[in-house]
């Protein structure tokens, strides 16, 4: 039986191997990034528990400059910029992420809130 709400993917775009083949944009290795499509929920979510039980990622706002932490805080338990609509195209784009307030800025400037 299917789960009524499919597992999300943990991917945000900013797809980038580091040395040790992890996405430094969702922090997942390359076979679970590979494997994503074929996985089961419960597979899925043990990889979700896996990232969730990693440190935070202290960032700082490409548009305000303000620090502000990356990977917790969603409804669903992933990242908080989750909540929001995929607005954001990481190409030429001079850093990755905005605070929350910037992004829901943002998201208001395009009318696509």
């Amino acid at each position: 039986m299917m789960s009524e709400t499919p597992v999300p993917s943990p991917c945000i775009g900013q797809c980038k191997l580091d040395d040790a083949q992890t996405c430094t944009g969702c922090r997942r290795t390359l076979d679970e990034i590979r494997l994503w499509s074929a996985a089961t929920d419960a597979e899925k979510t043990i990889v979700w528990q896996r990232l969730l039980a990693l440190p935070l990622i202290n960032k700082q706002c490409q548009r305000c400059g303000s620090e502000f932490s990356c990977g917790s805080g969603g409804q669903n338990g992933g990242c908080w910029c989750m909540d929001f609509p995929p607005v954001l195209s990481p190409s030429g784009s001079p850093g990755d992420c905005f605070c929350p307030e910037c992004l829901a800025q943002v998201i208001r400037e395009r009318g696509q809130s």
